[in-house]
């Protein structure tokens, strides 16, 4: 599935008329919602994990393997999404992702075992996947030329916000429930509250599908022109010539070449120097650790000392400062240029990462026995907050960039599927191996951690081109 983000403009009248954008705003907001639940779903369960390994007495490594589930449906969602949108539709799509989000909220809520939460989590993940394929190709393919990348920065906002309500939830829930993750309200414990209410935001998605229109592309592929020529009047106003649109849209279609697994063949390592690239700028983006604070970041306040309703709210600040960083990044990416951006984030990441290991190298005691000095207390949540500010103002924005402009056309769509799914397995090797890291040594993990930032400057130095200003064409 592939957009029509740069297919070459058609004369005046692209940009839509005033009385049309109000209209326009609205329907990506309700295509971004599937990234709202994106980031909500994939943070949320950060709220769940100590009364998760409580509820059924699980070890590390199984409680990671469950934290982890989603991650799996994830990956089959994005590789699938593409061809089912193109048979199906984009919003019949996003139906069926607002389903799987609504069934694996409530199975999530009440599971009678640890293998049916973890069996939910991954229904989940593959409505995770789907909206993170489906939100941006249908607002590319909605939105008027000259409003198209402000409005394809909706679904990274939705994502971040997500991260942060979640968050928020969490914390109220567990107030309401007196501090205690496993206290009762309303017959049902605190964490499957937490879990339960993303209901919520998924039936607000179904039903926000009902009311926008189908994307002109697909219905031009499907041979229902007339009603792409009806969308298209009502996105970009009635002054356009739909006819000279429709027939852009057609040729644009029929340019575009259906890249493959072996396209991406070539030299003495298998892929394409520039496909490693793609791999490498996916996989550092993960290794830094970041989703240890997006999933664990409430546990792991808990195993320094820090009580819960406390850890709850670092994980909501946390969360702030992620969408404070990602508003930095839409703003400077276009001015200082990707690489820069890139840099500056891996050194304060490095160095955020190094700083927080040193403070967690303090930590004493065992079980609920653990203390860390105030002062060390405090470096480590300033320093976890600071990793999170330099990589949401760097890899968390300019990563999707890099990748949606780097590959030549002719591999484009193939290797951004391998990069992403680089990306999913990264993902997941950092999530499965958290828990029982930081049973070992959490200053450790930290270490593991600040050398792959670190490792990065040289990576982003060396090999990793430089795009802003070029046209798609240009990337060979």
């Amino acid at each position: 599935m592939t957009s029509t983000a740069n297919a070459p403009a058609s004369g005046g009248g692209r940009a839509a008329h005033p009385d049309h954008l109000g209209h326009v705003i609205f329907i990506t907001a309700a295509a971004a919602m599937g990234g709202f639940l994106f980031g909500y779903d994939s943070s949320v369960i950060n709220g769940a994990v100590v009364a998760i390994r409580d509820r059924f007495d699980v070890g590390s490594g199984t409680l990671a393997q469950v934290i982890a589930a989603a991650l799996i449906g994830c990956a089959i969602g994005a590789a699938t999404a593409g061809r089912i949108a193109d048979r199906i539709g984009r919003i019949r799509c996003m139906q069926i992702a607002a389903t799987l989000f609504t069934v694996s909220a409530i199975g999530s809520a009440l599971p009678f075992a640890l293998w049916d939460l973890a069996m939910w989590r991954v229904i989940g993940g593959f409505g995770i996947g789907m909206a993170s394929v489906i939100g941006p190709a249908y607002i590319a393919e909605v939105s008027p030329a000259a409003y198209r990348g402000r409005l394809a920065s909706f679904q990274q906002a939705a994502i971040v916000t997500g991260i942060a309500v979640s968050q928020l939830v969490n914390w109220g829930i567990l107030n309401l429930a007196d501090g205690d993750q496993r206290g009762e309200i309303g017959g049902l414990e605190a964490w499957q509250w937490m879990l339960g209410v993303m209901v919520i935001p998924a039936v607000l998605y179904g039903l926000m599908s009902f009311v926008i229109p189908e994307s002109p592309r697909y219905l031009i592929s499907v041979g229902r022109t007339e009603k792409a020529k009806d969308v298209l009047r009502e996105v970009e106003g009635e002054r356009i010539d739909t006819d000279a649109r429709v027939a852009e849209i057609e040729r644009a279609m029929h340019r575009e070449h259906k890249s493959t697994f072996k396209d991406l063949l070539g030299g003495r390592f298998a892929f394409l120097p520039i496909v490693w690239i793609g791999i490498g700028l996916s996989v550092f983006q993960q290794l830094v650790g970041i989703n240890v604070i997006f999933y664990y970041s409430s546990a792991l306040w808990q195993s320094v000392g820090i009580d819960p309703s406390s850890s709850f709210l670092y994980s909501f600040t946390t969360s702030i400062i992620n969408i404070i960083g990602t508003v930095i990044a839409m703003i400077f990416v276009d001015r200082l240029g990707r690489k820069p951006l890139a840099l500056i984030g891996s050194v304060g990441m490095a160095i955020s990462l190094g700083v927080a290991a040193w403070a967690f190298s303090f930590k004493e005691g065992t079980g609920d026995n653990i203390t860390m000095p105030d002062t060390q207390g405090t470096v480590a949540l300033v320093a976890a907050h600071s990793f999170v500010l330099f990589f949401a103002l760097s890899w968390g924005v300019v990563v999707w960039v890099l990748l949606g402009e780097m590959f030549p056309n002719r591999i484009r769509a193939a290797a951004l599927g391998v990069a992403a799914s680089a990306q999913w397995i990264a993902n997941w090797v950092i999530t499965v191996t958290f828990p029982s890291l930081a049973d070992w040594s959490l200053s450790g993990a930290y270490v593991i951690y600040a050398v792959f930032a670190a490792l990065s400057i040289p990576f982003i130095l060396m090999w990793v081109p430089e795009t802003k200003g070029k046209a798609l064409e240009e990337m060979g």
